[in-house]
């Protein structure tokens, strides 16, 4: 059973939260998930200044160490919050000409 990592989308439009998930790859993408690794809201709240992101870094950590495929945008928010390195396997690659 192939497991992916990413995002599922809750919450009333313009008011969107982001669920990381570990989830089996073939299912819908709101459908209930292996696990629950975080959540990433990206509204600013009256007076914050930057976007709330909470997660367990270990069970992520635990979840690619098994084997399980990250999406696009959850490798550039784990690089951006330093779980991944920038050139990490994970990454997306570049096709040139």
């Amino acid at each position: 059973m192939p497991v992916r990592l990413r995002m599922a989308i809750h919450g009333r439009r313009h008011n969107r939260i982001f669920h990381l998930v570990a989830i089996n790859q073939r299912t819908r993408r709101d459908a209930k998930p292996m696990e629950l690794l975080g959540i990433y809201d990206p509204t600013l709240k009256l007076g914050d200044t930057h976007k709330t992101v909470k997660w367990s870094v270990d069970r992520i950590k635990y979840w690619l160490g098994v084997g399980a495929l990250p999406s696009k945008s959850v490798v550039k928010l784990l690089e951006c919050g330093g779980v991944l390195p920038p050139d990490s396997k994970y990454h997306p690659k570049i096709s040139g000409p």
